[in-house]
C-alpha cells in the first residue's frame, strides 16, 4: 500500500525536478527563434525566424544590434577551460594516490584541499587578485592569475573523482606486476591508469566544464580580457536582444555534446576492460 502510494510521489517529484532543471533551457530555446532584426525577448512569438543563430554566424546584414563580442572571448575559456582540465586533473590523481596509504596529517591535508571548493568564489578571486597584485606585484590575466584560481576550485572535484575510484581499487594487481620485476612508473603506465581511465574522464569532465562556465573567481582574478562568462554578462547588463538566447542553445548544445563524448569514451573504455578480463579468463 505504501509503495502505491510513494512512487506517484516520487515520478511528480521527479517529473517536477526536471522542469526545474531544463526548463530555462527550453525557454531560452523557444526565444531564440523569434524574428529579427527588431524582435525582442516576447512571448507568444509573432513570427518564428532563425535569423538570431545567422546573426551569431555574422550571416545577416548589418543592423542596430551589434554582434556579440564572444569571439576571442570564447577561446580564452576554452583555453582555460583546458589548462585547467589537465593541471587539476593531473593533481587530483597524484593527491588520490597519495591517500591510498596513511600518512601523519592526512587528515588536515584532506580537509585543505577540500577547502578550495567551500570557499565562496567571490572571496577566491578577490583574495588572488589581492595577492598578486598587492604582494608578489603580479599583474592579473586570465591565464595566471584566474588559471590559479580555476586549479584551486576544480583541484578538490577532480581529486574526490579519483579518491573514490582508487579506494575500490585492487592492489593486487599492483602488487602482481611489481613482484615480476615491473618498475613503478611502468606498472601506472600499464597497469593503473588503464583500471582508473575512467574516472580521470569523470574528473577531466568536471574540471573543463567547472571552470568553461565559471564567473565570480574570474570576475575579479583575469584582468582585462574577458572570458565567455564575463562577456555574457557584459552584454546581458546593457541590454537583452534574442541573440543571447541563441548563444545560450549553442552553449548548452556544446554541453550536451561534451557528454555524449564522455559517454562514448566511458563505454569505449569499460568495453575494452571487459575484453580484457575475459582474455585473462580464458588464458
Amino acid at each position: 500500500m505504501e509503495s502505491k502510494i510513494l512512487k506517484p510521489i516520487l515520478a511528480v517529484y521527479v517529473g517536477l525536478f526536471l522542469l526545474f532543471l531544463y526548463g530555462p533551457f527550453f525557454v531560452l530555446g523557444t526565444l531564440s527563434f523569434q524574428q529579427g532584426p527588431e524582435g525582442g525577448p516576447q512571448f507568444p512569438i509573432i513570427e518564428w525566424s532563425t535569423y538570431w543563430y545567422r546573426h551569431l554566424f555574422g550571416m545577416v546584414p548589418p543592423s542596430r544590434i551589434a554582434p556579440l563580442p564572444v569571439g576571442e572571448a570564447l577561446i580564452r575559456s576554452l583555453t582555460l577551460a583546458f589548462m585547467t582540465m589537465v593541471t587539476a586533473t593531473v593533481l587530483g590523481v597524484m593527491a588520490a594516490q597519495a591517500f591510498r596509504k596513511r600518512f601523519r596529517g592526512a587528515g588536515v591535508v584532506f580537509y585543505l584541499i577540500v577547502l578550495g571548493m567551500m570557499v565562496p568564489g567571490v572571496l577566491t578571486g578577490l583574495g588572488t587578485s589581492l595577492l598578486a597584485n598587492n604582494v608578489l606585484g603580479i599583474e592579473r590575466h586570465w591565464w595566471t592569475t584566474a588559471f590559479v584560481a580555476h586549479v584551486v576550485y576544480t583541484f578538490p572535484f577532480a581529486f574526490l573523482v579519483m579518491l573514490a575510484i582508487l579506494n575500490r581499487f585492487d592492489g593486487s594487481v599492483e602488487e602482481a606486476s611489481w613482484s615480476l620485476g615491473v618498475s613503478p612508473i611502468r606498472t601506472f603506465r600499464k597497469v593503473t591508469f588503464p583500471l582508473i581511465f575512467p574516472g580521470v574522464l569523470s574528473a577531466m569532465l568536471f574540471a573543463f566544464t567547472l571552470s568553461f562556465d565559471e564567473f565570480p573567481r574570474t570576475l575579479f582574478a583575469s584582468g582585462r580580457d574577458q572570458t565567455l562568462p564575463l562577456a555574457i554578462y557584459g552584454t546581458f547588463s546593457v541590454e537583452i536582444h534574442p541573440n543571447i538566447f541563441a548563444f545560450g542553445v549553442m552553449t548548452t548544445l556544446f554541453s550536451f555534446a561534451l557528454l555524449a563524448v564522455y559517454g562514448i569514451l566511458m563505454g569505449l573504455s569499460v568495453r575494452r576492460a571487459k575484453k580484457q578480463a575475459m582474455q585473462e579468463d580464458i588464458a
